[in-house]
């Protein structure tokens, strides 16, 4: 692994963790996994979807998207709606709970990462801002199929 690799992956690692942890105090419902957090951004981007779809979306075997579909159904943070096609199949969309709790998840997460950014020297936010777009390309890359 190159060093740039090493220390993307160590810095990226770190600020999951941070934010994570800074957040917590204020907001119980971060303790949701990080899994459901995904799974429900995802829902959010892309509504309705099948489980398989939805799995193979996040990269995830279908019996642990269903799994956790459980638990944000049982949450009423998810809904389970029928195929208009086809009544076995069940659609997958957020519920209007969910996409509050993701508002505000995003909205503390911005105003944590905007409260950090503003500690910065102006050279050092100027960097941060320079690299989005090339992190945004590199998860471009990272989510190609391998």
């Amino acid at each position: 692994m190159s060093d740039e690799a090493r220390t993307l992956t160590d810095v990226v690692t770190r600020l999951r963790r941070a934010l994570r942890t800074s957040i917590r105090a204020d907001w119980p419902w971060e303790s949701l996994p990080m899994a459901q957090v995904e799974l429900l951004q995802t829902l959010a981007e892309r509504p309705p979807m099948k489980v398989g779809d939805l799995a193979a979306a996040l990269r995830l075997a279908p019996n642990t998207v269903s799994g956790l579909v459980s638990q944000l159904i049982d949450s009423g943070l998810v809904v389970r709606g029928a195929d208009p096609r086809d009544r076995r199949v069940a659609r997958l969309s957020v519920s209007p709970r969910g996409h509050e709790q993701l508002l505000v998840w995003q909205r503390e997460h911005e105003k944590r990462i905007g409260a950090a950014l503003g500690k910065l020297e102006a050279s050092e936010r100027e960097d941060v801002v320079r690299a989005l777009k090339a992190l945004d390309h590199l998860v471009e890359h990272l989510a190609e199929p391998t």
